[in-house]
C-alpha cells in the first residue's frame, strides 16, 4: 500500500472518530432544535388543534396577532422585564465578582455561598419566594412590619408584580458572577502595574483596564442574558398560578410572551396560532441579538486590533 493511500485511510479514520464524538450533539440539535423549529414554522401557517389534521391558512395567524391586544401586552411585559432585569443582573453580577476577586481568607467559601442560589431548581426557588412575598404573613412583610416600614402586595399588585419578578430573577445572579470572576482573573496583572505607575486611580484602572479587557465576557453575558430574559417562563408560570387569579395575573401584568404562547397552545389548543407567536418571539430575539453583534465592534476588545 502506498504512503498516500495510508495517509488517506488515517485521515478518514480521524474524521469518522471526530464525527462519532460530536454525533450526540449533532443529532440532538437536529432532533430537538432544528426539526421542531421547522415544524413550528410550518404549523404557524395552519389551523391546528393537535387532534385533527392541520389546515393551511396562509398568513391569517400573523394577521390575527397584529390585532390581538393580549399579544401586544405580552410583548410589552417581556420587553419591560428584559429592560429592567438585564442591566441590573449585569451590574450586580460584575459588582459581586469585583468584591470576590480578592485574595483574603475564606474567599472560596463566600464565592460558593453566592453561587449556590443559581443552581437551586427554579421551581423550588419560586415556591420559596411565594412564601417570602406572601402579602399576609410573608417573611418580607413581617420584616417590614417589625421595622415599622410600609408593606406591599408584591405579586398580587399589578404595579409591583413585574418588579417582584425582577427581584426574584436577581436571586440567581451568582451564575453570571462566576463568569465575570473568570474574566477578571484573566486580566494580566502587569496592566494594572503599568496603570499605577502612570498614576491612575482605582476608578480609572477599572474604566480603562478592567472594562476593556473583560468586554468579551460582558458581551457573552449580555447575549445569554438577553436570550434568557426574552424566554422568561418558569418563575412567572409558578408564581402566576400561585398568586391567585392564574397565569399573567394580576391584570396581565406578568403575561410574558412565553406564558401567552403556553396558554394559547395548551389551554385553548390553538397550536397554529401558538406557533405563529413562537416564530415572532424567535424573530424578536434574533433581531435584538443581531443588533448586539453589530454593535460589538464599537466596544468589545479582543486584543487583536
Amino acid at each position: 500500500m502506498s504512503s498516500s493511500a495510508s495517509a488517506r485511510r488515517r485521515a478518514l479514520r480521524r474524521n469518522l472518530e471526530g464525527w462519532l464524538f460530536v454525533s450526540p450533539v449533532v443529532l440532538g440539535l437536529l432532533c430537538w432544535t432544528l426539526t421542531p423549529f421547522v415544524a413550528a414554522f410550518y404549523f404557524s401557517f395552519t389551523n391546528y388543534d393537535l387532534l385533527s389534521a392541520p389546515i393551511f391558512r396562509g398568513l391569517r395567524n400573523y394577521g390575527r396577532l397584529l390585532g390581538d391586544p393580549l399579544f401586544w401586552q405580552s410583548v410589552k411585559v417581556t420587553l419591560s422585564f428584559t429592560a429592567m432585569f438585564l442591566p441590573l443582573s449585569m451590574i450586580i453580577g460584575l459588582g459581586m465578582a469585583l468584591l470576590l476577586n480578592q485574595r483574603v481568607r475564606g474567599i472560596a467559601l463566600l464565592r460558593t455561598a453566592f453561587y449556590i442560589p443559581s443552581i437551586v431548581p427554579l421551581v423550588a426557588t419560586a415556591v420559596l419566594w411565594i412564601w417570602i412575598l406572601n402579602p399576609t404573613g410573608g417573611l418580607l412583610n413581617t420584616a417590614l412590619q417589625a421595622l415599622h416600614l410600609p408593606t406591599g402586595l408584591w405579586l398580587t399588585d399589578p404595579k409591583s408584580a413585574l418588579p417582584s419578578l425582577v427581584l426574584i430573577g436577581l436571586w440567581s445572579v451568582g451564575g453570571g458572577m462566576i463568569v465575570f470572576l473568570a474574566g477578571l482573573q484573566g486580566v494580566p496583572e502587569e496592566y494594572y502595574e503599568a496603570a499605577k505607575i502612570d498614576g491612575a486611580s482605582t476608578l480609572r484602572q477599572f474604566w480603562h483596564v478592567t472594562l476593556p479587557m473583560i468586554s468579551p465576557t460582558l458581551f457573552y453575558q449580555l447575549i445569554l442574558g438577553l436570550i434568557a430574559s426574552m424566554q422568561y417562563f418558569t418563575q412567572a408560570f409558578v408564581l402566576g398560578g400561585a398568586s391567585g387569579g392564574g397565569l399573567g395575573e394580576p391584570a396581565n401584568s406578568t403575561l410574558f410572551l412565553s406564558i401567552y404562547i403556553y396558554q394559547i397552545a395548551f389551554s385553548y389548543y390553538q397550536m397554529g396560532y401558538a406557533c405563529a407567536l413562537s416564530v415572532v418571539l424567535f424573530a424578536m430575539i434574533l433581531a435584538l441579538t443581531l443588533v448586539l453583534f453589530g454593535s460589538q465592534r464599537f466596544w468589545v476588545f479582543y486584543g487583536d486590533r
